[in-house]
């Protein structure tokens, strides 16, 4: 339960540290509100010779316009994304889900940034994200890049950044009028979820994402499908489970994580109706 040694950087600056993170490659790891690191340095699952502050940077904490979406700076706390009028009427979804993240103390500490940027499978954020058809924005030595959810999470804990990469900024479209809804099934207020699914639907079509039925966040892309062809949402939501590989733990085993998956995508599409 006691981390490795490791150096500690307190950057300055967005370019601070992407410059500590250039020096130093794979051997650092980026800290915000650390809810994600500091547990698995506790557990040596990870052991970084530096650990970069960046905790600090407030230009990186804001609420944007963006015009067609919402531009949410990496560093703004769950609680202040929860709270956010603008996130409330623009992208209700987000909104509700930072709020149902761990409990109070997290939800101030926590960063919406660091989340994602952790790409854990059982996290509720990266599945908002998904459902929204969402994007981040990265910074590097070489500049920008916007990289969209859809391609952002790449296998368990992986994410589509690179080493040096910094995730700053979070873009959601505006979706005033859409319908939503979260449902989050597990054994005790505040657990991870056993199995969750967000869902967001507009104009446009319905996304629809899982929690903790793979490797990672990942879209439903079958019960996307689905309603695309103009399934019903029984028969929609039949097909949850197909193309996803649900774990086997103590919780549950993969049978029991199918079935759950089903019946949390039809109640998710019956709200949203």
């Amino acid at each position: 339960m006691i981390p490795a040694s490791f150096d500690y950087v307190e950057a300055a600056s967005a370019e601070a540290a992407i410059a500590a993170l250039t020096e130093h490659g794979d051997e650092a790891k980026l800290m915000a509100g650390g809810h994600s690191l500091i547990p698995l340095m506790r557990f040596r699952l990870a052991t970084p010779a530096v650990v970069v502050d960046i905790s600090r940077l407030s230009g990186l904490s804001y609420v944007r316009d963006g015009g067609d979406h919402l531009a949410i700076g990496a560093l703004t706390r769950h609680c202040d994304v929860e709270t956010s009028d603008m996130v409330r009427s623009q992208a209700g979804l987000l909104a509700h889900v930072a709020g149902q993240v761990g409990d109070p103390q997290v939800r101030h500490r926590g960063t919406i940034g660091g989340s994602l940027a952790h790409g854990d499978p059982a996290s509720d954020l990266p599945a908002a994200l998904l459902a929204l058809g969402g994007s981040v924005v990265a910074r590097g030595p070489g500049g920008e890049r916007v990289i969209p959810a859809a391609e952002l999470f790449t296998g368990f804990l992986e994410t589509a950044l690179a080493p040096d990469e910094l995730l700053t900024e979070v873009r959601v479209p505006k979706v005033p009028d859409a319908r939503w809804s979260f449902q989050k099934f597990n054994r005790r207020a505040q657990d991870w979820a056993i199995v969750g699914v967000a869902a967001c639907g507009n104009g446009a079509g319905t996304g629809v994402a899982l929690i903790n039925m793979g490797q990672t966040p990942m879209v439903a892309a079958a019960v996307q499908s689905a309603l695309a062809s103009g399934a019903s949402a029984a028969d929609a939501a039949a097909r949850a489970a197909e193309g996803t590989e649900p774990p086997d733990d103590l919780n549950g085993d993969a049978e029991y994580r199918t079935h759950l998956a089903q019946v949390l995508v039809g109640r998710a599409l019956a709200e949203m109706a």
